[in-house]
């Protein structure tokens, strides 16, 4: 059977892509793997527009893979086990505490929202299933970081532009690196209305079998003074390690 070269050569530049966090210049893609410069282009063109891959313009375009490509990934693991795994708990746990829950997974230095799961009367939330929000704060992408490896961390890390959403929103990487020793201490980590003003979330990391960070769950909740959410953030930690057993992780934070 004869194969396509563009599909062949555009599937290699999406692999070459994914296992690039830090991202990968055109340049670096010809080399790698011997393309002509003006088929990659058009190709990464193409892909860019389609969502396939972002780019980051500079003194050279950089890119990185795209959320489309995330979404695609998504719809894959959804006739797996995984997603029908871990719903139901979910879904479980909304009801439980009265408040919306989140599970998410990292794309670059953002975190994705792949599921979303709500009680009878939520709240509303400006996330939804498919969008995206940057790690440093939220509370999802804190805890995906602060249990990373070294190097993936760092790879992410590097690519945080700080914006400030709030007067609360973490303003550098030295005030975040702190955030991230506190969320290993205590094992969840806090959006303290960083993104939002009236809203504080509490994430906990889930881990697959072999002991790595897969995503994270959070709960959502309008802010208020009198809450307890060392407590909540207790809770959700424990429901985090119900659903990493039951996707096969034996270990321990």
């Amino acid at each position: 059977m004869k194969l396509n070269r563009t599909a062949q050569r555009t599937v290699e530049i999406l692999k070459l892509i994914s296992r690039t966090p830090e991202g990968a210049t055109l340049d670096d893609l010809c080399e790698k793997l011997n393309l002509p410069k003006t088929s990659a282009y058009d190709i990464v063109t193409t892909l860019a527009e389609m969502g396939m891959v972002n780019v980051t313009r500079g003194q050279k375009q950089i890119y990185t893979i795209g959320l489309m490509s995330y979404r695609i990934g998504i719809s894959y693991t959804n006739n797996m086990d995984f997603i029908g795994t871990i719903e139901p708990v979910l879904r479980a746990f909304s009801k439980e505490v009265g408040k919306t829950v989140f599970f998410g997974i990292p794309t670059d230095h953002h975190v994705v929202y792949i599921c979303k799961f709500e009680p009878e009367n939520p709240i509303i939330t400006t996330a939804t299933v498919g969008s995206k929000n940057p790690m440093y704060c939220t509370s999802l992408g804190k805890v995906i970081l602060a249990y990373s490896e070294k190097e993936k961390k760092e790879q992410m890390i590097s690519r945080i532009k700080f914006t400030q959403y709030t007067g609360r929103t973490i303003k550098d990487r030295k005030h975040l690196m702190e955030e991230l020793k506190l969320v290993r201490e205590r094992g969840y980590a806090f959006d303290a209305r960083e993104m939002e003003e009236h809203m504080q979330c509490v994430g906990a990391p889930v881990f697959d079998r072999d002991g790595n960070v897969l995503g994270a769950i959070s709960v959502s909740t309008l802010y208020k003074p009198a809450e307890d959410y060392e407590a909540l953030g207790r809770l959700v930690l424990k429901k985090a390690m119900e659903v990493s057993r039951l996707l096969g992780f034996l270990g321990k934070i």
